[in-house]
């Protein structure tokens, strides 16, 4: 999420006035004029295989989800929804009962898919869509949940990370880190690997607990906070940290770009990086959208600057994806935008409906999904 002019002023004084505070930059205009689009010539033919119309996010950031051969969406008005990932045709869509802040989780077989609600509500379903439990966070959830086929892990906006159980909703551990004084309203994001799961936080840490009993494995630290101003020291980890093999890679805004060993937590290596969307990865690259609208890839192997594309400034681009010979990134108007995977080079581009785009794309069969925030859920080809 982007910090901006007027609204850092007045989240800055608030949070100096009553503690902890976070800043929602998506609340003004963009300070900087988003670059122009130029024309693309020759590069790679792209095209939308298939469009779904969900309600709008809202305030809030809905990320789709795959998982057995399907695509599961959410919106801010409570409706979840179940797509043939090759088609998009609906499944089954059903009405939560409460609005919605965060989504989508679902396991692995498709067989439990779960959503954040207003006030911390989480709301469980099975995979033919019944709702199977409901329970109370002990806050407001943006951030994705995440599940397997026995526990379920959100992360509360009081930085609480808590798992319960897949079949009940019964608490199975919480663990409470604590927050500074202000913090981006983007919520670090979970993800499951193994016998850990892995949780961004605030303050560029990177923190592993055991899945079984939320024992703490490590934490280490992406990027220190640094400056003589709340504001300059906001450093948290962004999006998703992304799991590739034995690396987990993530990044901060203000601080660093890195991949850590994932059994351990030691740094492979850390480079200087802000973003406030996350991070990208496969066999030979990390990607990273940065707070200017460049996109940069570092080798993953020793973290090398690979290549930088400046052209889409300050155009608000969501978290890359790996995309075939492309890296996609979409952005502020509900562009779609291809860049080599080599080079950077510009490849194709393809438009949605014109609203932003600030969920993180899922790789679905030989689709990439993208959900705007208006609420349509596009899957984009390559031809």
């Amino acid at each position: 999420m982007r910090i901006t002019g007027k609204v850092l002023s007045v989240a800055l004084l608030a949070a100096m006035a009553a503690g902890c505070s976070s800043l929602n930059p998506f609340a003004s205009e963009p300070k900087d004029k988003p670059a122009a689009l130029v024309d693309i010539k020759g590069g790679m033919a792209v095209k939308t295989a298939w469009k779904y119309s969900l309600g709008k996010a809202g305030a809030y950031t809905f990320n789709p989800a795959f998982a057995a051969g399907s695509v599961f969406v959410a919106d801010a008005d409570g409706n979840v929804a179940r797509l043939d990932a090759a088609t998009g045709r609906e499944q089954w869509k059903v009405k939560a009962g409460s609005d919605l802040t965060a989504g989508v989780g679902v396991s692995p077989d498709g067989n439990l898919v779960v959503v954040g609600g207003v006030k911390g509500n989480l709301i469980a379903f099975d995979g033919s869509g019944k709702q199977l439990w409901k329970v109370q966070a002990t806050s407001e959830i943006l951030s994705s949940p995440v599940a397997n086929s026995e526990v379920v892990v959100v992360r509360s906006g009081d930085n609480r990370v808590t798992a319960y159980e897949a079949a009940t909703g019964a608490k199975r551990w919480s663990v409470l880190r604590t927050t500074p004084a202000l913090t981006l309203r983007n919520a670090p994001g979970i993800v499951i690997a193994g016998a850990n799961v892995y949780v961004g936080q605030p303050g560029g840490k990177l923190l592993a607990l055991t899945l079984a009993t939320g024992v703490p494995r490590f934490e280490v630290v992406v990027a220190e906070p640094r400056g003589a101003t709340e504001l300059e020291r906001v450093s948290d980890v962004s999006g998703t940290p992304f799991v590739y093999e034995n690396d987990i890679c993530a990044v901060t805004y203000q601080g660093k770009v890195g991949c850590f060993d994932l059994a351990a937590g030691t740094a492979r290596w850390t480079k200087p990086a802000s973003s406030d969307v996350g991070v990208g990865a496969d066999q030979r690259f990390v990607f990273v959208s940065d707070a200017a609208g460049a996109v940069l890839a570092f080798a993953r192997e020793g973290g090398q600057s690979a290549w930088k594309n400046d052209k889409l400034g300050n155009r608000r681009l969501s978290t890359p994806a790996s995309f075939g010979r492309a890296v996609a990134v979409g952005d502020l108007e509900g562009y779609v935008h291809l860049l080599s995977r080599e080079d950077g080079a510009m490849l194709g581009r393809v438009a949605t409906d014109g609203s932003a785009i600030r969920s993180t794309p899922v790789l679905a069969g030989s689709n990439l999904i993208f959900q705007t925030q208006n609420g349509t859920v596009a899957a984009i080809a390559a031809e």
